[in-house]
């Protein structure tokens, strides 16, 4: 496993830990990479119950790393290229298809983009009452992806997602839990020990139950095909990013501006 991705057991809980701090966690593909790998190495581990995935220092994941980073695929030549979903595909994917145990996302901090959609892949999302939480993708001349128009909407209806969404709003701690974004909000000082509280205690039940209730929840989530909606997602984002307004919005976001958008 790669140092941009770090392991801890305790008992039955596996902590997939993002550790990129000085990027404020942003994805690079050997980042990404790294938690889908983690996930499915959790989900084949019979010892392990529940997994738990987090960020270091003072983010949880900052989104794309817009800073560029080398390439990475832990696939053959012949998967990458027969592969047209990619890793933003497989955060939901992973943690919600391949693996039927119990998922907890501890966003200790900033959690924005494809970052936001690995949270909100998650089953469970504990949030630290400093912690940011926006899409942002209005602002960069994207659409959502990373799973986002399907587990936003699942997480607070169809009207507060587009709103979250094309307001691009930001939400913190408490007001994170209020939009349906987390179920408890945590003092940043005590963010940690309630984490590893919280997935500790789901342990006390067989670990047979939990399997069989995630697979029942997210059977009956798929009224639509989860991969075709991944497909359709990655369809739309590369259409928005090869816009020329896109070019602009990530070209004013660079410089600090206001962008000028032109249709095109």
């Amino acid at each position: 496993m790669s140092d941009v991705v770090t392991i801890a057991d305790q008992g039955h809980v596996r902590t997939i830990t993002l550790n990129r701090p000085d990027k404020m966690n942003a994805i690079s593909q050997e980042l990404a990479w790294g938690v889908i790998g983690a996930v499915d190495d959790a989900a084949r581990d019979d010892n392990v119950w529940v997994v738990a995935i987090t960020g270091s220092g003072r983010a949880f994941c900052a989104g794309l790393d817009l800073g560029g980073a080398p390439d990475f695929t832990p696939q053959t030549a012949m998967e990458a290229q027969l592969d047209d979903i990619g890793w933003v595909g497989q955060f939901l994917l992973a943690i919600r298809k391949r693996c039927d145990k119990p998922v907890v996302a501890g966003v200790n901090g900033v959690a924005v983009g494809a970052g936001l959609g690995l949270a909100m892949a998650a089953d469970v999302r504990l949030v630290a009452e400093s912690a940011r939480m926006m899409a942002g993708y209005t602002r960069i001349g994207g659409s959502p992806d990373a799973g986002l128009t399907i587990t936003l909407p699942q997480a607070m209806g169809h009207e507060r997602a587009m709103r979250f969404m094309l307001e691009n709003r930001t939400v913190t701690g408490a007001e994170a839990v209020d939009w349906g974004l987390a179920g408890e909000a945590v003092a940043d000082e005590e963010f940690a020990a309630r984490l590893s509280e919280y997935c500790q205690s789901l342990c006390a039940w067989s670990p047979i139950t939990l399997r069989l209730l995630k697979r029942g929840i997210v059977k009956a989530e798929e009224s639509t095909d989860m991969e075709q909606q991944l497909r359709y997602e990655v369809a739309n984002i590369r259409k928005a990013f090869a816009s020329e307004d896109a070019q602009e919005a990530r070209r004013a976001f660079l410089e600090k501006r206001d962008p000028v958008f032109r249709g095109r």
